[in-house]
């Protein structure tokens, strides 16, 4: 099994196309274990539960996550379809973190870090997390965020199952470029 690209399938249909192999998310992100695995069978990716729970605990990034019961699996963040993850309102630490290729540097440092297409901006809790981010698609920058400044403001601030911490956006006054 190749535990990188069945990783990268199940975000695929997990975050962003469910219904590329037929199924719905709840409204939570969940869906049941045996329905997925059934749906990615008949498209192409046949995987046994013990496969599944290996791509699950041996993911690096901790991106899925299963419900207490072990029956429901969802992705962690990163969604595109509309999905309540449930989290609960944190004050973030003082400082985050956010990777991103050098050539996006002049829009964030305009209309500072927006969610894209996502539901939220994803923030890194260290430096070396947030240069690992950046550098997936590029030379990375790595931008310095005034979390306790920008939670000053009314932000809300929540932390997803893996730990990147989530907020609707950062304007650009809550930015520093640390390198880049």
């Amino acid at each position: 099994m190749d535990v990188v690209g069945v990783s990268k399938r199940l975000s695929y249909v997990l975050r962003h196309r469910p219904d590329s192999v037929g199924i719905a998310l709840d409204e939570a992100g969940w869906v049941d274990v045996d329905v997925l695995l059934a749906a990615l069978a008949a498209h192409g990716t046949p995987l046994t539960r013990g496969d599944l729970d290996r791509v699950v605990a041996g993911n690096d990034k901790r991106r899925f996550a299963y419900d207490p019961g072990g029956t429901r699996i969802r992705a962690s963040q990163g969604h595109s379809v509309p999905v309540a993850l449930g989290y609960a309102a944190e004050s973030p630490p003082a400082v985050l973190f956010h990777g991103t290729p050098v050539r996006h540097l002049p829009s964030i440092l305009t209309e500072g870090l927006r969610p894209g297409r996502r539901h939220a901006v994803h923030l890194s809790p260290d430096e070396a997390t947030a240069r690992t981010v950046g550098e997936r698609r590029g030379r990375a920058a790595v931008l310095r965020v005034d979390a306790a400044g920008l939670a000053a403001t009314g932000a809300v601030f929540t932390r997803s199952a893996n730990g990147v911490w989530l907020v609707d956006a950062v304007p650009p006054a809550f930015l520093a470029v640390l390198d880049g």
